[in-house]
Order: C-alpha cells, then structure tokens, then sequence
C-alpha cells in the first residue's frame, strides 16, 4: 500500500507539467525517507531539469539519500540529451531503491535507464500504478508505438446533427463552458488542426485566449493552396504549418510543406508530424476531414458536444462515428460524449 501512496502522489506532480513537456512526456517524483517525503519534483518544461533532478534538489539532507527509496513515473533516462541521464544521477546519490510506474518506450531509454540502476546494484520495482501511468501519457506512449501524434477528434453539432448552417454557414452551437473547456483542451495539446473548409469559413485563431495556456502549432490543409492570405491561420502570431500538393517554403512562423499528391494525404501529414516531434493534434474540422479520420479509424479518442436544445434543420451533417461511448457529462446546455477508438 505504500508504494502505492507515494507513487500517487509522483502521479499527481506529474500532472503538473501538462501543456508544457511536449514532446517529452509528464513525469513526477517524490523521494522517501523513513515513512517522509523529503523531496518532491516534476518535469515543468520541455528542456528543462528532470524530475529526478527537481526532487534531489528539493532534499535538504544529502546524506539521507542512500538509506531512501526514489518513486518515479517514469524509467530515469539513460541517455544524454537536453539534460544528463536521471539514472546517472540517481546512482551518483548512492540511491538504492527505485519505484517505477511505467518503462519508457522511447527507443533511447527503452529499459537501458533500469539496467543501468540494476548494474549499480540498486533494487528495482517496475510496474506500480501502470495503468494511470499509461493513461497519464498516453499522448507518449502511442507517439512511440504507434509512430504518429496522438490523435484526438473535437466537434460540436445540434440536437438534429448538424456541425454547420446550408453553404458552411458558422452558428455558435456550444455554450460558454464548451468555448473555455476547448481552449483548455488546447493549451494540452501539441498542435491542432483543420481542413481548408473550416479555415476559410469560420476563420478560426486556433488560440488559448480563453485559457491561461500556451498556444498550439496549428496545422491547415490547403491541397492547393487556394485559401486566401488575410485569414487568421497566415498572421504568423504562433507557429503554423500548411501542408499541400504545391510548393515547399518556409517563412517566419509560416511553413508550407508539400506533400506527394498520389498518396493518402492525412496518412502522409501524421508520418510527417511524428518526424516532427509533434506528440499530440486535436482535429477541430470540418467534416471532409473528421469523416476521413475516422473511416480510416486513424484517431485515439473523440469529444463531441451536442447541443441539447439549438436546431438548425438543415445544413452540414456532424460526422457519423461508431465507437464505444466511454463517457458522458452536462455541461450546461450542452451534453460531452467522449469516444474511445478501441479498435486502433
């Protein structure tokens, strides 16, 4: 039960770096002495110290770091890359008990970081908590094994099943808490992105201003490169890039890439944003593009808000998905159904 404890608590720290470790993952720590916690960290930024580092910082006394016991979400790196291995420091404090929630799929780590403290004849227990550990960084972990962003669908449609008015035209659908609860989604996200549709007739900012957060990469689809440039998605305020069968170019915060017109182009945009390091896109329209998703069942998870009350009658249809139910919440007066693609 112990373990337990404590490594919930590394799970909650954890958490704490959301929105702000991409493309590195969300790890906590928490360091144990005789029954106490004598230090605590977390991964705040991307580039930033590890975990472990912010925990062994937070130990007053040193000399009681042999006799305690490290709990760790994740398997301590092994390799140098913006910081040293976590695994080399934690031996250098003549740490002898490791508490592991998950090991790292990252082929870099990949079991080298717990070889390393076993070799240094430290005792390790791997598998604590796994669960809401996978959970946790799930955006991570299906980056490495599945070789693509995590992909989350986002949409809002009537009660009747319409996401837009006859000739695309824009109808605010969700409520004030849906708008802020998006622009919190946002801020956890590593990218977002829409088809050329929505970019042209809802002009979207695909910002945080709602939300106290970082701002996303946003990803437009413009096959032809046929959306004009006065449209929000050009204004270079926040890093964009459009992928296309046209031309490749970089500007300031503006990126085109080309991609080959005979092949699957959202297949081919998911490949090129894992070469990217992006870990994670929510998809917030338009249909074409959402529908596309979801028949080549290329997603992780979906949040649809349906309105309870607004109609339109007719228009464009929402898309059509056919995936268990996981959960659903009231939110004023819309209803939250989240989706989970089980068959991925």
């Amino acid at each position: 039960m112990p373990d337990e404890l404590y490594m919930q608590r590394a799970l909650e720290l954890a958490r704490l770096g959301s929105g702000f470790t991409s493309p590195n993952p969300m790890v906590g720590c928490v360091i144990v002495h005789d029954g106490q916690i004598i230090g605590e960290g977390w991964h705040q930024k991307y580039g930033g110290p590890h975990a472990e580092v912010n925990a062994v910082a937070a130990v007053e006394d040193k000399s009681l770091l042999p006799k305690s016991t490290v709990y760790v979400t994740l398997e301590p790196c092994s390799h140098f890359g913006k910081t040293p291995p976590c695994a080399d420091l934690l031996i250098s404090h003549g740490l002898r008990h490791v508490v592991i929630c998950n090991t790292d799929p990252n082929p870099l780590v990949a079991g080298r970081g717990i070889k390393k403290l076993f070799d240094a004849g430290a005792q390790v227990k791997v598998g604590v908590l796994e669960e809401q550990g996978l959970e946790l960084n799930k955006r991570f972990f299906t980056f490495h094994s599945q070789k693509r962003p995590f992909i989350l669908l986002k949409w809002a449609e009537t009660a009747d099943g319409f996401i837009a008015g006859v000739n695309y035209a824009q109808h605010q659908i969700s409520g004030k808490l849906a708008q802020r609860l998006v622009h919190k989604w946002r801020s956890e996200e590593q990218a977002i992105m829409v088809g050329s549709r929505t970019a042209l007739y809802d002009n979207p900012r695909l910002n945080t201003r709602l939300w106290s957060g970082q701002n996303p990469l946003r990803i437009v689809i413009d096959k032809q490169l046929q959306l004009p440039q006065h449209l929000h998605l050009f204004d270079k305020s926040q890093p964009t890039l459009v992928y296309n069968h046209v031309k490749q170019e970089e500007q300031e915060n503006l990126y085109f890439v080309q991609l080959q017109a005979q092949d699957l182009l959202v297949p081919q945009v998911m490949q090129d944003l894992h070469k990217r390091n992006v870990l994670s896109v929510m998809v917030e329209g338009g249909t074409f593009l959402l529908d596309s998703l979801l028949q080549l069942g290329l997603w992780d998870e979906a949040m649809v808000f349906k309105s309870k009350y607004k109609t339109l009658g007719e228009g464009m249809k929402a898309p059509h998905i056919e995936a268990n139910l996981h959960n659903i919440q009231t939110l004023g007066p819309d209803q939250l159904l989240h989706y989970l693609n089980n068959q991925r």
